[in-house]
């Protein structure tokens, strides 16, 4: 093949980065400059021009998703492209996973165990073994709140445990000799990774770690290439792995954009890029040519850039930034139906329009107008296999019956207020420990599964197991259940038939792919669904959720101080808000809308527009009115409409239940008594009034004040 005949349609920046062959080279690449298109042809330079082997390169990626396209588009250029030529093409934890695979693996085979070559090496005999399993956070902090039991260890803040143990861990390994609170969270660490090794499990740090520790060992060959994308998303701990993946001969291409900085919980800080820079004396190149937005949206863009020099444009000017001031989020939720449906029946499909916003509990308002107008919709939060309840019991059930000393799985299973026996923690123990296979079904078909070695089919596995009487067949929700279990059995059956793996080694490595995302999850699989659905549907999500993606017309909402940019209390998160603004208008083509609130019915949330807005020209921006004053009737009209229709439904629902007769003081009382309805608090009760204000105290709000030329609530006998 010709790969030569992509180059066509790359720019001479672009060109400059995919022919570079410094020892290290970083590419500054500026939003919707065809990072990807530069990423793949470097690859197909470096395989058919420079006649690099695939095996050879170490592609890494801050997703998995993106190192599926990468791989996907690989194939089309060589469809003979095998598995084993692209292992080394994924994220960190799935790279530094399959390395310690194969490093483990090849010690098993040339020693019979796992070679013990460096004094207190992690890698004992007695430590983890090929056969690990991969746990997340969430499992890693069960394991932690069994060790503070056992242990009698005084930990504060057990309900943010997780984040303590990741945010903790890199003082503890710097040798401080307090956590930050003062307690005995550095005692438990040792525990926590004792007991991990004794188990076999590995968490998300161990994966990096050791194959970090590994690398410094010498255990594994140097690449002769590593390419990296979304390199300003690293972590200290990531760039520690990629410094002791890179040998005296390997050279490094890494691609990044330090304006798209946003993951500082995730523990990526802005001067990451910077810092790569430095420690791989790396000679840095530009990608400043934009091929996504229109020049009004980039010109906006430009105002909120921190580093780098001015993105251009290869578009026409386009419209200009509508900005639209709604008087609350019911309000806003309204109009957006209305709007969405209407750019909808002027031919723009579903899927090209998206809804942004700083806070997940902002989608709750639009959701409900959204479904009520029945435009379809589809939020945008990550999910997983473990939040759809029957399959996260199950994989404590699979990970059992690979790993009966698995005590913690094992009690999962039997523990479960859904599934299975329902035991008590203390009758859970002690049929595990004490192997009482008579007193429950499921731990002796668990039991009896241990020795499986042959591949069965998904069916086969639902009858040895006994699920069906586990799922509780005369249950409201068996048959879905049953049908999600039968799904998910016969994807690791097939899983377990492509790789060639027997039953117990299928199960474990595809319960990994499931810890690491490198299984489909069910979001992947609704994506995939939503693309053959006729119009597709709006996309509702965080700004943060919204980076990587790309929409014909993007709203952005809440643009308020206190909302967007939210409250900072210090410069760097008010800079990375800042950034996180840029990420949203850049993911717009051709459309972009940001709107505020009057009222924005949030504490600490300033009804006035943010000072982002004040940041753009004005010959950039079409203000437009909050509204007419027959529009103000009409939607106040319907506003009151649908707060009588609540408490109509809530005073019938109240009629259906037996209530004591009430005493004639209490009827008098509510004869006095003189309510008011609001769209958003709903019905209170007049607590003072004159000729221009009313007070009205709401349940659960407290005593709000309105003033009556607004026509904000409406009395009520």
């Amino acid at each position: 093949m010709d790969f030569k005949e992509e180059w066509n349609w790359l720019n001479s920046y672009q060109m400059e980065a995919v022919t570079d062959e410094n020892d290290a080279c970083i590419v500054n690449a500026n939003v919707g400059s065809g990072k990807t298109t530069v990423l793949i042809a470097k690859i197909l330079y470096l395989h058919y021009e420079k006649k690099i082997p695939l095996e050879k390169m170490v592609v890494l990626t801050f997703t998995n998703k993106a190192a599926g396209e990468i791989i996907e588009r690989l194939k089309k250029k060589e469809p003979g492209l095998t598995e084993e030529q692209v292992q080394f093409f994924g994220t960190f934890h799935s790279v530094a996973m399959r390395m310690l695979k194969n490093t483990l693996l090849q010690a098993k085979a040339e020693n019979g165990e796992i070679a013990h070559t460096v004094e207190n090496s992690s890698m004992a005999p007695e430590e983890w073994t090929s056969e690990f399993e991969i746990i997340d956070p969430d499992e890693e902090q069960e394991l932690a709140l069994c060790l503070i039991a056992e242990y009698s260890l005084k930990v504060k803040y057990k309900n943010r445990l997780k984040k303590r143990l990741e945010q903790e861990y890199p003082n503890y390994k710097a040798g401080k000799v307090t956590s930050r609170y003062k307690d005995e969270l550095f005692r438990l660490y040792p525990l926590l990774q004792k007991e991990k090794k004794k188990e076999n499990k590995m968490s998300f740090s161990d994966l990096l770690e050791e194959g970090t520790r590994l690398l410094k060992m010498g255990k594994n060959s140097r690449p002769e290439w590593i390419i990296v994308d979304e390199v300003q998303d690293s972590d200290r701990s990531q760039l520690e792995f990629l410094e002791a993946l890179k040998g005296p001969e390997t050279k490094i291409f890494a691609v990044g954009d330090p304006n798209q900085v946003i993951y500082s919980f995730r523990g990526t800080t802005q001067n990451m890029f910077f810092l790569l820079k430095n420690r791989f004396q790396a000679k840095e190149l530009s990608l400043p040519v934009n091929y996504r937005s229109n020049a009004s949206i980039l010109e906006t863009a430009n105002r909120f850039l921190q580093f780098g020099g001015k993105i251009q444009g290869s578009n026409e000017c386009g419209e200009k930034i509508q900005i639209r001031n709604h008087y609350d989020p019911f309000q806003e939720a309204m109009y957006l139906a209305d709007k969405i449906w209407t750019l909808h029946q002027e031919g723009k499909e579903y899927r090209d329009i998206a809804v942004f916003y700083r806070l997940q509990k902002q989608a709750e308002i639009l959701e409900k107008m959204f479904a009520e107008q029945n435009i379809p919709y589809e939020v945008s939060v990550k999910k997983s296999w473990k939040d759809i309840p029957v399959l996260n019991w199950l994989m404590y059930v699979l990970r059992f019956v690979t790993h009966p000393d698995d005590i913690q799985a094992g009690m999962q299973v039997l523990m479960d207020k859904r599934f299975g026996d329902k035991c008590t923690k203390k009758k859970a123990e002690d049929i595990i420990k004490n192997h009482k296979t008579e007193k429950s079904d499921i731990y002796k078909n668990m039991m009896l599964f241990y020795t499986e070695k042959e591949v069965l089919s998904g069916e086969d596995i639902f009858d040895s197991l006994g699920l069906k009487e586990a799922l509780h067949p005369t249950s409201a929700d068996y048959q879905q259940d049953a049908k999600q279990v039968l799904d998910f059995l016969n994807q690791i059956c097939t899983y377990s038939r492509e790789k060639k793996l027997n039953m117990s080694d299928g199960i474990r490595e595809f319960l990994n792919g499931v810890a690491l995302g490198t299984i489909e999850s069910p979001e992947d699989t609704q994506e995939s669904a939503e693309k053959e659905e006729a119009g597709g549907r709006v996309k509702l999500m965080t700004l943060h959720a919204s980076k990587g993606l790309e929409f014909d017309t993007v709203f952005i909402i809440g643009v308020n101080p206190g909302l967007l940019p939210i409250r900072c209390s210090s410069f760097d998160q008010e800079e990375e808000e800042r950034r996180l603004f840029f990420v949203g208008i850049t993911r717009a083509r051709n459309h972009l809308e940001l709107s505020y609130y009057t009222n924005p019915g949030e504490p600490g949330v300033l009804g006035s527009y943010s000072n982002y807005l004040k940041m753009i020209p004005e010959e950039l921006l079409e203000w437009k009115e909050i509204r007419s004053d027959e529009e103000k009737r009409t939607n106040l009209k319907e506003l009151t409409r649908r707060a009588k229709e609540e408490i109509r439904k809530a005073e019938a629902q109240k009629a259906e239940n037996v209530q004591e007769p009430k005493t004639e003081s209490e009827k008098t009382e509510n004869v006095q008594e003189q309510k008011a309805i609001h769209p958003k608090y709903g019905t209170g009760i007049v607590t003072s009034e004159d000729d221009m204000m009313v007070e009205v105290e709401f349940p659960n709000y407290g005593k709000k004040q309105f003033i009556k030329a607004f026509q904000e609530v409406e009395m009520i006998r």
